[in-house]
């Protein structure tokens, strides 16, 4: 038999928030007997700030081909315009050198900007999961959709997600849904027990704890300015309050200050700065309720039928299941979506909620179309949209 002629498929991660989508990605990838992977960690995973998270792949048993250092010690956005300048030229060294078949991202967060120029200036496809999603309240958005429209290969979480895509002139061929690749660890992963979180979080749960995730608001000149309105829905609390470390955002760093001033002199509150995936998952199972604006309490929660309480703009727009409670970041507000939230009736009526974003099977679908996706030069060129010029709207 004649040798097996591998496809070099790059993949880029940039912090926890997208290496935990990509793992079981990543762990499928490598079972393909035609496929040579490399995995190139960025931004945030190389910052001791945000917990040096590119450990967690070595951990996994994954080796980064590639180290890629580019995350500026700024809480501005103009450190975020200049951190994807920073990746874009040592991408450009790595990407130029190994000419992959194809580059595989995920999702929304701005670094993966760069390494989607790149792709484009060296002509290498591009795969995109995550496509066609909606967060009206965030940059993600635009950075969301601006990779849609550089990328080849369209891997999205719902049909709706899929026509969104399409919509924006993608040829239909191009887009297959094969759901969120984050729910993969509910179905494949073994979750720990409440002894076995409570011991490596160094924390005591019980039935009413809350974990709060709570990300700067991109979109907005001052990132925080939501914030605020949430801590003062938490104060006089009972419960306890367990805070997990945002994303590396403008602004984050100041939300950490004001994070541990919160929870300083509350008795009642933790904060954790950074969780792997198995284990904030695990915690999931264990807690009343999910409350911020991260959009794992979108996708994830509700694979544990969790009620989460979606504050702000953030997420506005975003495709979700009836556990989640969109408010306005009002205090008041707030606070009666948590009372909803924890309230029985509200927990009785989502003994039934399916997810929307899948069964928790997307890896191994992602691992097919990429294993057997045609990678000649006509995946680089597309159709243009079908425009009707002699229509009125035209």
């Amino acid at each position: 038999m004649g040798q097996v002629i591998k496809r070099k498929i790059a993949v880029v991660t940039s912090s926890r928030a997208d290496y935990s989508h990509l793992y079981w990605v990543l762990v499928e990838l490598s079972k393909l007997s035609n496929v040579e992977l490399s995995v190139v960690t960025i931004g945030p995973h190389l910052s001791s700030e945000f917990g040096s998270t590119s450990e967690d792949l070595v951990r996994d048993g994954f080796v980064s081909s590639a180290n890629i250092e580019c995350l500026l010690s700024s809480d501005s956005d103009i450190g975020m315009a200049k951190t994807i300048g920073v990746a874009t030229l040592g991408l450009a060294d790595y990407l130029g050198k190994l000419r992959p078949d194809l580059l595989l991202l995920i999702a929304d967060r701005y670094e993966m900007l760069a390494p989607a120029s790149v792709a484009v200036a060296l002509r290498i496809p591009i795969a995109h999961i995550e496509g066609g999603d909606v967060s009206l309240g965030a940059i993600d958005e635009a950075v969301r959709n601006a990779l849609t429209k550089l990328s080849h290969i369209h891997l999205t979480t719902t049909e709706r997600s899929r026509m969104r895509v399409i919509g924006m002139g993608e040829e239909p061929w191009r887009a297959h849904v094969v759901g969120s690749p984050s729910l993969d660890h509910v179905t494949k992963g073994a979750l720990l027990s409440r002894e076995e979180v409570e011991r490596r979080l160094n924390i005591s749960l019980d039935q009413t704890t809350l974990a709060i995730i709570y990300h700067p608001v991109t979109l907005c000149r001052d990132t925080l300015c939501e914030v605020e309105e949430m801590f003062a829905a938490l104060e006089d609390l009972p419960q306890n309050l367990l805070f997990i470390g945002p994303n590396a955002d403008a602004g984050s760093r100041e939300l950490l200050q004001r994070t541990h001033a919160f929870a300083g002199r509350k008795p009642n509150a933790r904060f954790i700065p950074t969780i792997d995936h198995q284990t904030y998952l695990s915690l999931l199972q264990f807690v009343a309720a999910l409350i911020g604006n991260s959009s794992s309490g979108v996708m994830e929660a509700a694979s544990f039928k969790l009620p989460a309480v979606n504050i702000g703009i953030r997420q506005s727009g975003r495709e979700h299941g009836r556990n989640v409670l969109d408010c306005q970041a009002d205090r008041s507000e707030i606070a009666g979506a948590i009372r909803l939230a924890l309230s029985p009736s509200f927990a009785a009526s989502l003994h039934d909620l399916k997810n929307p974003y899948g069964d928790g099977h997307s890896a191994e679908k992602i691992a097919k179309i990429l294993g057997t996706a045609d990678l000649s030069e006509s995946l680089l060129t597309k159709a243009p949209s079908r425009i009707d010029l002699h229509s009125p709207a035209a």
